[in-house]
């Protein structure tokens, strides 16, 4: 062979690398991009329009304050154009912006909580909805509204919607658990029976409430963004931190978790710890999102799987770009509830399975073909 002629079998092994190489900053960049992009634009929407210069103008004197309030001068920016409306400011700041934050925070832990699932459970099926997270998150919350409970004031309603969700995921996880191991079947059956008894007692506590009471109840379970304050995200925010950062130390053990349990525990994973952990971080991640804003189905269902149509099924980089995707679904689903009809705001939980739904019709049709059918 003559100097400098590479073979054609290395030339096609390097090709696919290359596109391989490249296609992750090129996910990543355009789901940030993407996610920029929707916040300046879901901020300056609503009744009262602000353009983007004035939105970013905004976030421009905002990052100013901050940095010269630690003394930081040399990082400030360019004001920007002002906000014209003389409540574009509050409005902007004290309604919009803790809104969409919390909407960046509940796509993020919803999503890697689906991603977790899918890789502790080895389903791709798996949803933090299927084993009654969110269920018993809902009679937490009916309960709080149907029987006026007060006692720690607005947070009332949020506490006993997570007290209510961890309750469930404890009688599904005892109820799984067998000589010493946690039977994932058992586990799946189990939060199917603790979804009918929590559906079950909604209905009870929709039969029993006024009508008004009926109205909060129904519009919680459709889930909602609205009404998010600046103290809601000081408690969901280190929350969001926490968990999303603890499902990235779970990343190594999910990956060799998909070769099989006998095989990750012969390469040193303790697989029944893994489950465990895996279980109460889903809980930890997916009850402060049911809890402050009410059931949004799905996105730990559709998320993880277009990234890892994308990207492959390495949890390292599935992790952190479902988390970025589910932050960018639940903006742009926030941005159209607000939106799409004028005067009124639609349940983002309703926007979310109905995109959710058909998606899932066909990853059952996938899986049936891939798999011969369910024999």
């Amino acid at each position: 062979m003559s100097a400098g002629v590479v073979p054609r079998e290395r030339v096609r092994v390097a090709a696919p690398a290359a596109r391989s190489r490249l296609r992750i900053p090129a996910v990543f960049g355009a789901l940030s991009a993407a996610l920029v992009v929707l916040v300046v634009v879901s901020a300056g929407s609503g009744q009262l329009s602000i353009p983007p210069d004035q939105v970013l103008g905004a976030f421009a004197r905002a990052w100013n304050d901050g940095v010269r309030a630690v003394g930081l001068d040399a990082l400030a920016v360019a004001p920007g154009a002002a906000v014209a409306h003389v409540n574009g400011e509050a409005t902007l700041w004290l309604i919009r912006m803790p809104r969409l934050i919390m909407a960046v925070l509940v796509g993020a832990t919803l999503a890697a909580a689906g991603v977790v699932m899918q890789g502790v459970f080895r389903n791709p099926l798996a949803e933090p909805g299927v084993i009654g997270i969110s269920s018993g998150a809902a009679v937490g919350a009916s309960a709080s509204i149907v029987f006026g409970l007060t006692f720690l004031g607005p947070l009332t309603l949020p506490v006993l919607a997570f007290a209510g969700g961890l309750v469930a995921i404890v009688i599904v996880y005892a109820s799984a658990r067998a000589d010493g191991r946690t039977e994932v079947v058992t586990l799946v059956l189990t939060g199917i029976a603790v979804n009918a008894v929590g559906g079950a007692a909604i209905a009870l506590f929709t039969y029993l409430g006024s009508t008004q009471q009926r109205e909060q109840i129904v519009f919680w379970q459709l889930g909602s963004l609205n009404g998010t304050r600046w103290d809601d995200l000081a408690i969901v925010a280190p929350i969001a931190a926490v968990g999303i950062t603890a499902c990235l130390f779970l990343a190594g053990s999910l990956d060799l978790l998909a070769l099989g349990e006998r095989q990750a525990e012969h390469l040193g994973v303790r697989v029944e710890r893994l489950r465990v952990v895996a279980i109460v971080v889903i809980a930890l991640l997916t009850c402060a999102a049911v809890a402050f804003c009410g059931i949004i189905g799905f996105v730990g269902l559709v998320v993880p799987h277009l990234m890892r149509m994308v990207l492959g099924p390495g949890h390292r980089l599935l992790l952190p770009a479902s988390a970025l995707g589910g932050s960018v679904l639940l903006v742009a689903g926030d941005l159209v509830a607000r939106t799409a009809v004028p005067g009124s705001e639609l349940p983002i939980g309703m926007l979310t399975a109905l995109i959710g739904g058909p998606f899932f019709f066909w990853l059952l049709r996938r899986a049936r073909r891939r798999s011969g059918g369910w024999g």
